[in-house]
């Protein structure tokens, strides 16, 4: 009984830390404009700031997050080709600041400036809908990962990095995101290409997760910081996010999309 317990012991702080986040998140992303900006840039300045503590505590964390805060919002009102290296100095200025792991800290926070400027360019070129697509993948993909792991169980993905994240799970989450592209593709008259769309971007979201697993185990701390309580800081709660964003970024100069949508 205790061992069944234990295995749901997060599930009430996940939940209502989840909802929070999740309304403030929609709101923002439903009214769009200078609100979602704000947001994009806050939590795209905590990740990095979660970051520098974990790489190298000695850091001056809250500079290093200020500067990348300042660049995606910078990026935001300039034209993108004057985006692109405010959005790569910030690893720049870190290697100035960190003592250590500052290959490391370049490539994540390159990531996530770039991601940042990719939900920006999406909601903005895109609109709502179908930043609620991308919303629902990567949350339906969580979700599904987290029950079918518990309920399932069976063969770890890696246990050494990740010991809870099982196979069952993994899979359970690209099943999710497939059905929320064949949602979306009815609903909003694309192709069912939409549903391969959404199951890559699910794999990606998985590998943003699993990379931060990593940074994680390597510098010796469970969660990137207790903003959020049950799912430890923003960077454990985006991190699949991240991958997400940035993928898409790709997906968009590889194939249409919205597939099918004139």
């Amino acid at each position: 009984m205790s061992a069944a317990k234990g295995r749901w012991d997060d599930l009430v702080p996940r939940l209502l830390s989840g909802g929070a986040v999740a309304l403030i998140g929609l709101a923002c992303v439903w009214f769009g404009g200078f609100l979602f900006l704000a947001m994009t840039v806050a939590v795209i300045a905590v990740m990095v700031w979660e970051l520098t503590r974990m790489l190298d505590p000695e850091a001056p964390a809250l500079i290093v997050a200020g500067v990348a805060g300042a660049a995606l919002l910078l990026g935001e009102v300039v034209a993108p080709g004057f985006a692109l290296p405010l959005l790569l100095a910030p690893s720049f200025v870190g290697f100035g600041q960190l003592s250590q792991r500052r290959a490391t800290f370049a490539l994540f926070t390159t990531m996530i400036l770039l991601a940042g400027f990719g939900l920006l360019i999406l909601r903005g070129e895109f609109g709502f809908v179908w930043m609620s697509w991308l919303v629902c993948v990567v949350v339906v993909t969580d979700i599904s990962g987290y029950f079918a792991g518990r309920f399932l169980g069976g063969p770890l993905f890696w246990p050494r990095v990740s010991p809870k994240k099982t196979w069952s799970g993994t899979v359970a989450g690209w099943v999710g995101a497939g059905i929320v592209g064949a949602i979306f593709a009815v609903y909003m008259g694309a192709a069912w290409q939409l549903i391969g769309i959404s199951i890559s971007v699910s794999m990606a979201s998985q590998l943003g997760d699993i990379a931060e697993s990593t940074v994680k185990r390597r510098v010796g701390v469970k969660d990137s910081s207790n903003l959020l309580p049950g799912h430890g800081g923003l960077f454990d709660r985006f991190d699949g996010m991240l991958g997400a964003a940035v993928f898409l970024l790709l997906v968009e100069q590889l194939v249409d999309f919205p597939p099918g949508v004139l």
